[in-house]
């Protein structure tokens, strides 16, 4: 044989790669296998061997088809695949180009929920620390589902019942089937940006995993954990839960459910009013109480139940005071009359006219000093009594009253400063018989040097 006749590598794989592209039973094929050495390039690209019992195969999916995936290809996952077969010149392998994928047995949607639950959780979008509390006594509620159906009208009935002063503002929102989720998104951003609402009602009514789909996207779960506006979720029935269920800050069974959650009842409001009522009545009692007691304590404390024990002292030391003047009076007396004996003795002794007058003059001056003494004294002595009366009187609170003075109270506070008052306010007038109530009209600020 020439050696013309051998083919080389090159021209023998392409002539088996327009055998694999001639055959139509290779263009589209259908094949199931478990997955092997799966590896995701970071071109988006997936390359994964598929075998079974006996056999493998070399597979590839690129980017464009694995970017339709709704879940993660993982090791030892049963997959159903559709695709063609053809020739890898470089390295004239045969391979499997895979189209469509999805997960044999469980199906793909249920795979794709628990990756994306599994992801989210560990990335903290479920954590409670960050779920926002839903306001008690919200002023308007956002309803974010389709305008049609069951679910918006069951949401706005049991809202206008319970809780009918509360201002609604619906956000029409494709809740099934392609863009869904991207209407979902959208308007949880828009009601955020408008800044309206204080709750957002976010779901639709009951349907099968593919109806309630996209409230299991990605990009709905960070719009819900992303959003200022506290959310709750309302998706379905009872019994089906979704991604956003658990990204919400509250998840309602139903949209029955979510609109009662998220206002109170006129009953619920009734009752709480008479327990605050109720709540508030006690309280003043008790204080209205609690200032009896004081006011009795203080009309029968000592210094104003006997007022007159505080001059007392003063009393007891004023008497004492004059006793020792007295005294000392009686004893100036005797010495100088003592004197005036002994003055005589000498004058009858002698017996000069002389003498006689000198001690006349001399008696006559002492006569006088101690009419002058005894008057200053006396006069030192009333000083001394008057100021300490008047210390009294300045201590008496009832004094003060009787001469015009009145005490002001603003919210049972002694009103210490103008500072503490402004006009409208009202205050109470403490007189001595009595109290006023007054309104302030106007206030004004002393200032340094002013006159009062």
């Amino acid at each position: 044989m020439q050696m013309s006749s051998y083919l080389s590598v090159k021209a023998l794989t392409k002539y088996l790669k327009r055998k694999f592209d001639a055959d139509p039973h290779l263009r589209d094929v259908y094949v199931t296998g478990e997955l092997s050495n799966v590896k995701i390039h970071s071109s988006g690209h997936i390359y994964f061997t598929l075998k079974d019992e006996s056999s493998r195969i070399t597979s590839t999916m690129f980017r464009n088809q694995a970017a339709k995936l709704s879940f993660k290809p993982e090791e030892g996952m049963k997959v159903f695949i559709r695709g063609d077969v053809n020739i890898y010149e470089a390295s004239g392998v045969y391979q499997l180009y895979a189209q469509t994928m999805e997960p044999d047995g469980i199906g793909g949607l249920f795979v794709a929920f628990n990756q994306l639950k599994e992801r989210l959780q560990k990335e903290g979008l479920f954590n409670p620390n960050f779920k926002q509390p839903i306001p008690e006594y919200p002023k308007t509620i956002g309803i974010l589902t389709a305008t049609t159906g069951a679910a918006i009208r069951d949401i706005c009935t049991t809202i206008t019942r319970r809780y009918p002063q509360v201002e609604i503002v619906i956000y029409p929102t494709l809740v099934q089937g392609a863009g869904a989720a991207s209407n979902i998104t959208e308007n949880i951003y828009l009601a955020n940006k408008h800044g309206l609402c204080d709750v957002l009602i976010v779901g639709r009514g009951g349907g099968s995993i593919e109806d309630l789909w996209a409230f299991n996207e990605e990009i709905v779960a960070r719009a819900i954990f992303e959003s200022r506006i506290p959310i709750i979720s309302a998706v379905g029935h009872e019994t089906d839960t979704t991604i956003a269920d658990f990204v919400a800050d509250l998840r309602a069974p139903t949209p029955t459910a979510a609109a009662e959650l998220a206002v109170p009842s006129q009953q619920e409001l009734f009752q709480r009013i008479l327990q605050k009522q109720s709540f508030m009545h006690q309280v003043m009692t008790s204080r209205l109480n609690f200032e009896r007691s004081r006011l009795s304590k203080l009309q029968n404390s000592y210094p104003l139940a006997t007022p007159e024990r505080l001059y007392r002292p003063f009393i007891e030391r004023l008497a004492q005071v004059d006793a020792n003047l007295q005294n000392a009076t009686k004893l100036y007396l005797l010495n100088q009359q003592a004197k005036l004996q002994t003055v005589d003795s000498k004058m009858k002794l002698y017996s000069p006219q002389h003498q006689l007058q000198a001690a006349k003059q001399q008696l006559q001056h002492t006569n006088d000093q101690l009419h002058r003494t005894m008057k200053q004294q006396l006069a030192q002595n009333e000083l001394t009594f008057q100021n300490q009366v008047r210390m009294l009187e300045a201590l008496n609170p009832l004094s003060l009253m009787s001469k015009g003075f009145s005490v002001a109270y603003k919210d049972e506070n002694v009103v210490k400063s103008v500072h503490e008052l402004k006009s409208g306010d009202v205050v109470k007038m403490t007189f001595q018989d009595g109290f006023a109530e007054a309104k302030i009209v106007k206030t004004h600020v002393q200032k340094e040097g002013e006159a009062k």
